[in-house]
């Protein structure tokens, strides 16, 4: 099989992870027979420095033009430390979300056995975790009208929502849910906010058709608290762009490392596939940086875009066993050796 992949390494460590991704990728294609096609292009302040814009006409074509995208990340000090700035690496990521119609991000949040002690929560709080995060990526207060009033000392921005819009992921959510535990929960906050009255209306008018899927609905706050005290009574989980940016970031501690979390963007004309990390600048260059989750979310790529499941399950087994024999980088390390970046990726990758 030939594999179309469009390669947007992005900022900070995102090239040195992407590179470990590459790796395993290879590996696993050459293992299973595929051939895979790479199309490196710029995007965030790599794409700023070089042709001005964060997400360039070009970038958008050759993301067109594949069957996946495998993103790393984009950020900046320089962007972050100046709120003056017109021109920023985020506007990059929004950009491509919407041209490429990128309207669910699936974050998946589990824990790995030889590191379930490595969480800041008790192992008794986690023990069984496995649930997924819909947020919705292409609406909410991210795209709404913004803007300065009163000389400037007065903000707003904008949040809104069409029924449309949250069908889309609804349905996505529901769907989802028929594949594991039957069981959906609404994140919104409809007791103070119309979109989110919208969203609880629009999914309520959405069960008839998913008779055997038992929906709850929650309260955004009520949710922040449980995530940290039961996340393991969570299954599948919908919500709006603001909330979902928030709760899957909290979410993702549960595991012990921003470090170990894939994700995927699904989209209208493509996919992409990402770690939930950021940028990372501190680290960059300094071949420190965890790349499982550039990792796993090329696993991510394998399965969802290719329906390649074995291929798939085979770098998650690697992954295991890299955690499982200590070949990890410096933030999981305890008290063991730790591993550079590209160690981690050559042994993933000779172990496949």
């Amino acid at each position: 099989m030939k594999l179309n992949i469009a390669l947007l390494a992005g900022d900070g460590i995102g090239p040195e992870v992407i590179a470990q991704a590459v790796k395993v990728s290879d590996a696993v294609a050459k293992k299973f027979g595929h051939e895979i096609n790479w199309t490196p292009a710029l995007t965030g302040a790599a794409a700023i420095d070089a042709v001005g814009e964060p997400y360039p006409d070009s970038t958008h074509e050759v993301c067109m033009a594949a069957d996946a995208v495998l993103f790393g990340a984009i950020g900046h000090p320089r962007f972050d430390n100046d709120p003056k700035a017109t021109v920023r690496p985020e506007q990059g990521l929004l950009k491509m979300r919407k041209k490429l119609g990128l309207f669910a991000n699936v974050r998946p949040t589990f824990t790995f056995p030889s590191l379930i002690d490595s969480s800041p929560l008790k192992r008794e709080r986690i023990e069984g975790t496995d649930m997924i995060i819909l947020r919705e990526l292409t609406g909410g207060i991210y795209f709404g009208e913004r803007g300065r009033l009163d000389n400037g000392n007065t903000a707003f921005d904008t949040c809104t929502y069409t029924r449309a819009e949250i069908q889309r992921l609804a349905k996505l959510g529901f769907e989802m849910a028929m594949t594991r535990s039957k069981r959906l929960c609404c994140v919104d906050k409809a007791n103070v906010l119309e979109t989110s009255r919208l969203w609880r209306e629009t999914v309520q008018d959405m069960e008839k058709d998913y008779p055997e899927v038992k929906v709850t609905y929650e309260f955004v706050d009520a949710v922040a608290m449980r995530l940290v005290q039961w996340p393991n009574t969570y299954d599948v989980m919908i919500t709006e762009n603001l909330f979902g940016d928030i709760l899957t970031d909290e979410a993702s501690v549960i595991s012990g490392s921003m470090g170990l979390m894939p994700s995927a963007s699904i989209g209208v004309h493509t996919s992409l596939f990402e770690p939930i990390h950021g940028s990372y600048p501190q680290a960059a260059g300094k071949d420190i940086a965890n790349p499982l989750a550039t990792v796993l979310s090329a696993a991510m790529m394998f399965e969802d875009a290719f329906k390649l499941k074995e291929e798939a399950e085979a770098i998650r087994a690697v992954v295991n066993k890299s955690l499982a024999e200590g070949i990890v980088t410096e933030d999981l390390v305890g008290k063991n050796k730790a591993y550079k970046t590209t160690e981690v990726g050559d042994w993933l990758a000779a172990n496949v």
